[in-house]
């Protein structure tokens, strides 16, 4: 399982020109799923996410968790962050998880996020279009990945 994590101070995801999910303060969680993931990944990821110190304190040091500033998440389903791009120019998703893999492993990651953050976590549509607008604040970005644990 990857996740490329954004610090935002706002960030909404459309479907059709239409607002299907808005948050402010918090983060914006883009997930890749992966034909091994486990329920063990979704509770590392979402838990290591939940605790990241990467919100400014009193004194402008990152040392506060998103839960600690009480902010938001949206999740958004991103298959293309398993993409390989060994050989040639067309990336390869062989790794990333087929739709009856990658939705419940996806829709299970939502629910934890929620479960710790103590609040309702706004998603995106799995295999939708979607247009993704967020105002990075920092930028703060980082990338996790179960299989590589840093």
């Amino acid at each position: 399982m990857r996740a490329v994590i954004q610090r935002v101070s706002k960030a909404l995801v459309s479907i059709g020109g239409v607002v299907h999910s808005e948050i402010g303060e918090g983060l914006l969680i883009l997930l890749g799923v992966e034909e091994i993931d486990t329920d063990q990944d979704i509770e590392w990821l979402a838990g290591k996410i939940a605790r990241l110190r990467i919100f400014d304190d009193e004194e402008g040091v990152m040392n506060l968790s998103v839960k600690d500033i009480d902010g938001e998440a949206i999740v958004v389903s991103q298959f293309t962050l398993h993409a390989s791009t060994k050989k040639g120019n067309r990336p390869s998703y062989i790794k990333a998880a087929r739709p009856e893999t990658a939705i419940p492993l996806y829709e299970q990651f939502v629910k934890q996020m929620g479960k710790l953050l103590e609040k309702p976590v706004g998603t995106g549509e799995f295999g939708a279009m979607m247009e993704v607008a967020l105002v990075n604040d920092g930028p703060v970005t980082i990338m996790i990945d179960t299989k590589n644990k840093e």
